[in-house]
């Protein structure tokens, strides 16, 4: 599948390269430590972001992961 943004779909896909290796070779085996992919998501993650402003895309009431800026002070 494509990102939202064509010039993220490589990012993508050596994302989720990283994360499925990650997943089957280490996560399901139970080492669960360390962030293998993490700046491969973070590349991607602000890539989408810029293709969302560029295509003009509402996303009014979507949380992304994360921290959401604007908690209300009855969330813990």
């Amino acid at each position: 599948m494509n990102s939202v943004g064509e010039a993220c779909t490589e990012l993508k896909r050596e994302y989720d390269q990283c994360f499925n290796r990650w997943f089957a070779e280490k996560f399901l085996k139970g080492e669960s430590a360390g962030d293998p992919c993490g700046q491969l998501f973070k590349r991607y993650q602000l890539c989408v972001q810029k293709a969302i402003k560029e295509k003009d895309i509402p996303i009014e009431g979507l949380e992304f992961m994360g921290p959401s800026k604007g908690k209300s002070e009855n969330s813990s």
